[in-house]
Order: structure tokens, then C-alpha cells, then sequence
């Protein structure tokens, strides 16, 4: 309660700083973009706080991204129907978690390790599906295609299909939706039990009947499949995506939403709604930052602090736990 309390406090802050930076960051048009990227943020923050709270870490998300918009792209172009290009990509990623589950429960290898070489590989597989893509190659390849572009933009992303303009932040409620179902799971069924009492100790989840490579495979999966939704949204919401840097620094940017949420890096901890409000802290301070006029290289660096510290606090409080028993 008490990390949900202070991630909250510094939203709050964030954004008086903003409301304060410029007359147009209080306009309801920025406001909604920067609710379209927290959506966008908050999607592949909900699969790596469950990996992590499992005590896992999957550092190929932002590949994935990638590579699933990329395939999206690629699937319309080929003449796959948006409709059903949107399934095909998500089930892409499930089969990504799939294979990283079953390469860390059955041949024991470090999830590090397996995701690290994952990041390589799908960055590889965005390229040979190709360079730059975008909306407009793919009407003008297929004309038929236009209405169901412009009503996924809707759907997906909240723009009109008349112009384009942003009406409401339809990537913020399809975050809202999800993590209400994180939560569901996480608190209401056994599942949430069985997914912290592996990352609290396994071997003692073993011992009291849990199958816990199964649910790892499950969680993996999932965290995989969430990243190609989110592939699918990046493809919907920007004029184009090239396949060398689509997705880059996500998975960076779903731990940082992890950890600020509240979740142990060590495993065990974690809430939805301190998910969806530790996704919500960078986007504001990426929109501060723009209209404070700084560099956005102070970005990384702020990430990288904050994962630092983060972890320094996750220590400190784990040892004032251990004095305490």
C-alpha cells in the first residue's frame, strides 16, 4: 500500500509539473495522447509485473513488439484481412511465451539467458519481414482494406475515421479492461496464489501441490502474447514503423512500470493497480520533458535510476523484513 501511495504521489506531482510547464500541456488533446501511450505502456507493463511476480524477467518484450508490428504490417500487405490479422499477431506472441516457457521450465535455462537471446532473435525476424511499413502502403495496396484500418484506429487507438483526430484514449481503457482482469486473476481465483507463492519460494509452491513449470509456461505466454497486442497498437497508432527500432527500450519500459507498481524484483509482490499506475509515470514525464524543452536523452537516464532504486528499496525493505522475524 504504502509503494501505491508514493507512485501516486509522484503521479500527481508529474502532473502538476506539467499542467504548470506550459499552457497547451493542460489541453485535453495532450492529455489524451499522453493517456493513449500510458494504455500502450501500461499493456506490456500488466505481462512483465506477472512474469516478474513469478520471479522471472523477460527482456524480449520490446522485440516482440516489434517484430508483431512489423507482422501486421506484413499480414495486410499480403492480403490477410485486418480482422484477422489482429488475431494471427497476438497468437504469434502466445507461441513466443510458449517456446521461452518451455526453454526455462523443461531445459532449466535462465530466463535471462533464453529472453536476452529472444530480444536478438525477433529484432532479426522484424527485419527479414522488412524495412518500413505503414498505414498508407497498405491501402494503397489493398484499397478494400481502408474502412477496417480506420475502424480498428478507432477501436484500438480512439481516432475518428472521418480525420484521424483523437476522440478518447482507447488504449487506456483497453489497459483498464485488462487490468482488471489481472486483477481478478491475481486476487479472486487460485491462480494469483499459485503465481505468488512461486515467486516467494518455489521449491515450498512444489511441496504444497503446485505445478509450477505449467505456470510459468501460462504466465510466459501471456507476457508474450500482451506484447504483440501492443505491436498491433503501435502499428494502428503511428504513420509507420520500421522494423530496426519499433519496440526498442519496451521491455525496459514495462519492467520501470513493474517496479514503480510495486513489484519485487525478487518476486512475489505486485498489484493491479499499482501495474496500471507505475505504467502511467513515464509517458508523463516523456510529455514534461517536450515541453520543458530538455533533451529527451535524460529519459534513459531517469530509467535507469529508478530501476536502480527501486531495487536498492526492494533490498532494504526485505531486510528490515528479515530483522523483524
Amino acid at each position: 500500500m504504502t509503494r501505491i501511495l508514493g507512485v501516486l504521489g509522484l503521479l500527481v506531482a508529474l502532473y502538476a509539473a506539467l499542467a504548470s510547464s506550459d499552457p497547451n500541456a493542460g489541453r485535453p488533446d495532450n492529455l489524451m495522447s499522453v493517456a493513449n501511450l500510458q494504455g500502450r505502456y501500461g499493456v506490456i507493463t500488466l505481462g512483465a509485473a506477472l512474469v516478474i511476480i513469478v520471479g522471472g524477467i523477460d527482456l524480449s518484450i520490446g522485440a516482440v513488439v516489434g517484430c508483431s508490428a512489423v507482422l501486421f504490417g506484413m499480414l495486410m500487405n499480403e492480403g490477410v484481412h485486418p480482422f484477422a490479422a489482429v488475431p494471427v499477431v497476438v497468437l504469434f506472441g502466445a507461441s513466443v511465451g510458449l517456446v521461452n516457457g518451455l526453454l526455462i521450465t523443461r531445459l532449466k535455462l535462465q530466463p535471462f539467458l533464453v529472453t536476452l537471446c529472444g530480444m536478438f532473435v525477433y529484432r532479426g525476424v522484424a527485419r527479414l519481414l522488412g524495412g518500413t511499413i505503414g498505414q498508407a502502403s497498405v491501402i494503397e495496396r489493398h484499397p478494400e482494406f481502408r474502412d477496417a484500418i480506420r475502424t480498428l484506429r478507432y477501436l484500438f487507438i480512439g481516432k475518428s475515421p472521418t480525420d484521424g483526430d483523437l476522440l478518447f484514449p482507447a488504449q487506456f481503457v483497453i489497459l483498464l479492461v485488462l487490468a482488471a482482469v489481472v486483477g481478478f486473476f491475481i486476487r479472486r481465483t487460485a491462480y494469483g496464489r499459485y503465481w505468488y507463492a512461486i515467486g516467494h519460494s518455489e521449491l515450498a509452491a512444489k511441496y504444497a501441490g503446485v505445478n509450477v513449470n505449467r505456470q510459468r509456461v501460462a504466465i510466459y505466454t501471456v507476457c508474450s502474447a500482451l506484447a504483440a497486442l501492443t505491436g498491433v497498437l503501435l502499428f494502428l497508432d503511428a504513420p509507420s514503423v520500421q522494423s530496426d527500432n519499433a519496440g526498442n527500450a519496451y521491455e525496459l519500459y514495462a519492467i520501470l512500470g513493474a517496479v514503480l507498481g510495486g513489484c519485487s524484483l525478487r518476486g512475489g509482490e505486485g498489484t493491479a493497480v499499482g501495474m496500471v499506475l507505475g505504467a502511467m509515470v513515464l509517458p508523463v514525464l516523456e510529455n514534461l520533458v517536450t515541453f520543458q524543452g530538455a533533451k529527451s536523452d535524460v529519459i534513459p537516464l531517469v530509467i535507469g535510476a529508478t530501476l536502480l532504486f527501486g531495487a536498492i528499496v526492494d533490498e532494504l525493505i526485505r531486510s528490515r523484513s528479515r530483522v523483524h522475524r
